[in-house]
């Protein structure tokens, strides 16, 4: 057994190796197995650069054979004069499979197109060469690359697309969705890339490249030096990394497309700023249950009218995701159309009760809605209800009013009927208007427990004579305390304060 040697990484300046150093230093730096030489003392005096990345400072359980280096097994020679050249033969990346096994997770992690390309790239570098490109063709008529050396140094960029006449290899293998295929790359194509392309291979033994299958365009240029790091299984490690690769960009652009597609229909349903009326504030409080689009089944709407008052509306879609947040842009959309050609509540709510049920939805939908109008002090508010939570009234001088409306759901019967109510909001008052979400929310600890209407119309008592603001952020801050950190509902509260004219 020999001591463990004090930690080294490279051959000190000024000190010279036995025989032909510069003979030694040449070649082996260029092998990809991690290799150490030790003086006749024991000590580390040099490591190639694949022994650098490994950490040269855990020789153990040395013989005159076989040895350690951390856990990896080790071959040990004899060399003249005492000396000894550590080899490790079973570096990690000499296995196929376990470099494949940690490669998958990688790139199931990575994110969007940029993010897989690079990881590929760089798991590429770490095994399979010693200098990766991944070029994906892009618009334009250009490729898009990403490259990493097995140092870890990392470009990315944009070259015009190789014409096939001057680089028939690699341009088929780019444009190539079949099966991942291992080509080898002659050096007069090389030369024939574009410079950020070609110069990273220059002086490699081999170039290589594969092209990604799986449906998916694009090739992965390979550059190496010395022996390849699987052996005879080296063509069969890159193409099982090559269709693992595609896959992940593959489900990289998918999901792309899919996120495209919701920033699009988010768009179209999240709420507009609320309108400007003469004498009124509007407060709001929108909080989607959550999921993939940032919207729910609960909605609001305050939209202009030509004579200065604005149609309000506030309504709950049966359900919650993708599917009730669709049925929510159907409603809000209609009911946009509708309130330019009718005035009249009921009757804007049985044109949408025939819409929905002639539709074929199995959902239904509960509404409030009506207009707001400036009034010769303070607020007119007109209001008609479908199946929803009576409208309330926090009057400035005392008091919490229900506004009774009442009215069957929307989407169930053609013989739903329907009612309207007027109500006037002198200057200080506040109407509410709210989904059950507020009232349906579940007690953090207790879950059958409800926040219910008791608890409602005492946080609303003690907001008699506040402005809307502020009975809307009392509201909100109680409900969050009774729900925790548990999930809740679709919540849509909004608030109309009839407040001072504007001069």
């Amino acid at each position: 057994m020999v001591s463990r040697p004090a930690p080294a990484s490279a051959l000190p300046p000024g000190t010279e190796l036995p025989g032909h150093a510069g003979f030694w230093r040449s070649v082996l730096d260029d092998v990809r197995e991690p290799v150490f030489l030790q003086d006749p003392e024991g000590a580390l005096r040099w490591a190639n650069a694949a022994a650098e990345r490994l950490g040269p400072a855990e020789l153990v359980g040395v013989t005159e054979t076989t040895g350690t280096v951390g856990h990896r097994p080790a071959k040990i020679r004899v060399l003249p004069g005492g000396w000894r050249a550590w080899t490790v033969v079973d570096d990690a990346r000499r296995r196929p499979e376990e470099f494949l096994a940690e490669a998958g997770p990688k790139l199931a992690l990575a994110r969007g197109r940029h993010g897989t390309a690079r990881v590929i790239a760089e798991l590429a570098a770490s095994a399979l060469g010693d200098c990766a490109f991944v070029l994906l063709p892009t618009t334009r008529g250009r490729w898009e690359w990403w490259s990493c050396t097995e140092h870890g140094a990392a470009g990315h960029g944009r070259i015009r697309r190789v014409p096939p006449q001057l680089a028939p290899v690699v341009s088929d293998a780019v444009t190539d969705v079949a099966r991942p295929e291992i080509r080898a790359v002659p050096a007069t194509e090389v030369a024939a890339l574009p410079a950020a392309v070609a110069e990273p291979f220059e002086g490699h033994l081999e170039v290589s490249v594969v092209s990604f299958g799986s449906g998916m365009a694009g090739a992965v240029l390979l550059g190496r030096r010395g022996e390849p790091a699987f052996g005879v299984s080296q063509g069969q490690a890159v193409e099982a990394f090559a269709d693992a690769a595609g896959t992940a960009l593959a489900n990289a652009q998918r999901y792309a497309s899919q996120e495209e597609a919701t920033r699009g229909l988010e768009s179209t349903l999240l709420p507009t700023p609320p309108a400007q009326v003469d004498g009124a504030n509007f407060e709001l409080w929108y909080e989607p249950a959550g999921g993939v689009l940032g919207v729910g089944g609960d909605f609001y709407d305050v939209l202009s009218r030509d004579d200065g008052s604005a149609f309000v509306v506030v309504g709950d879609i049966c359900g919650k995701g993708a599917e009730a947040a669709a049925l929510t842009g159907r409603v809000r959309h209609s009911l946009a159309a509708l309130h330019l050609v009718e005035r009249d509540g009921r009757t804007m709510l049985r044109l949408l009760n025939e819409l929905l049920i002639s539709g074929g939805s199995n959902r239904f939908a509960t509404l409030v809605l009506g207009s707001v109008a400036a009034a010769e002090s303070g607020l007119d508010v007109t209001l008609a209800s479908g199946g929803h939570p009576a409208p309330l009234v926090l009057r400035r001088g005392g008091g919490v009013e229900e506004i009774s409306v009442p009215g069957t759901l929307v989407g169930v019967s053609p013989q739903a009927r329907f009612a309207e109510a007027t109500t006037h909001l002198a200057e200080g008052d506040v109407c509410l208007l709210y989904t059950d979400g507020v009232t349906e929310a579940r007690n953090r600890t207790e879950s059958t427990e409800l926040f219910g209407d008791e608890r409602l119309y005492t946080v609303l008592e003690d907001c008699v004579g506040q402005p809307a603001r502020e009975v809307v952020r009392r509201l909100r801050e109680a409900v969050r305390e009774w729900l925790g950190n548990s999930g809740h509902d679709d919540i849509a509260v909004l608030a109309i304060e009839a407040a001072p004219r504007a001069e």
